[in-house]
């Protein structure tokens, strides 16, 4: 008959209790116990016999305690400041990006088959003033902008030529019976130099001028391009707008 035997459990060496490292324990505890006792009562001595001292320690410890958080305030209103231009800028790049992204589909306007004089036929304001955009860009001029519409102060189209110069001009659809009178070229006039700040101001019709207007235009510095000039620079065969005004840059 087989005895079963039990099965001896080894101790660890490491769980047993050592009388040497719970005595340095407690040593230590209580010197650090001291100490903390002993700082108590040098700070209860400065306070009895030097308060003013004291008192310095204490504004000084505040002051030191405020002065750690301003500057951690600072550090976090550095950071997030850091983060919100960070923000801005990408912004403000998608934001260029999208304005070159206008811009160059406003440059890459073409003139139509026909802006000339016999245009209303086909075209309605909106697209007039597009088909002069569409001359300028064709003539070199870049930064051309279609901008009429509510509240334009008289200007339909902006460019600058190649030379650097600042056309403003205003675009008037008229049949061959509507002529362009004084009272329009007074209108451009009071804004196409001072708010649009124009190098070259012309008024630009599918008509014709008035007596009257032509003289005020002439006084003001207006260039006046009717039916039969604006089917030349169409063709080729006339100058531009800023060209017959002869200004240099």
């Amino acid at each position: 008959m087989t005895v079963p035997t039990r099965p001896v459990r080894r101790m660890n060496r490491e769980r047993r209790f050592n009388l040497r490292t719970t005595a340095l324990f407690f040593a230590l505890l209580a010197i650090i116990l001291c100490g903390l006792v002993a700082l108590v009562r040098t700070a209860a001595s400065i306070l009895e016999s030097r308060p003013l001292w004291s008192a310095y320690l204490v504004v000084m410890g505040v002051a030191v305690a405020v002065l750690c958080r301003s500057r951690w305030r600072r550090f976090s209103a550095a950071r997030y400041a850091r983060r919100a231009a960070e923000a801005l800028e990408e912004a403000a790049e998608r934001a260029s990006d999208s304005l070159e992204g206008v811009t160059s589909e406003t440059s890459e306007t073409t003139a139509p088959d026909d802006v000339r004089a016999d245009a209303q036929d086909e075209l309605d304001a909106d697209g007039f003033e597009h088909a002069i955009a569409g001359l300028c860009a064709r003539d070199a001029c870049r930064e051309v902008e279609v901008v009429g519409g509510a509240g334009d102060l008289g200007a339909d189209v902006v460019a600058i030529t190649s030379d650097g110069l600042r056309v403003v001009i205003q675009c008037k659809l008229y049949g061959d019976g509507n002529k362009v009178g004084s009272q329009d070229l007074q209108r451009f006039g009071g804004t196409c130099f001072t708010v649009h700040e124009a190098d070259v101001a012309a008024l630009v019709t599918t008509s014709d001028f008035t007596a009257p207007a032509l003289e005020y235009a002439q006084q003001c510095g207006i260039v006046c391009v009717n039916g039969e000039e604006l089917e030349a620079w169409f063709d080729g065969t006339g100058p531009s707008p800023w060209e017959g005004a002869g200004i240099e840059a």
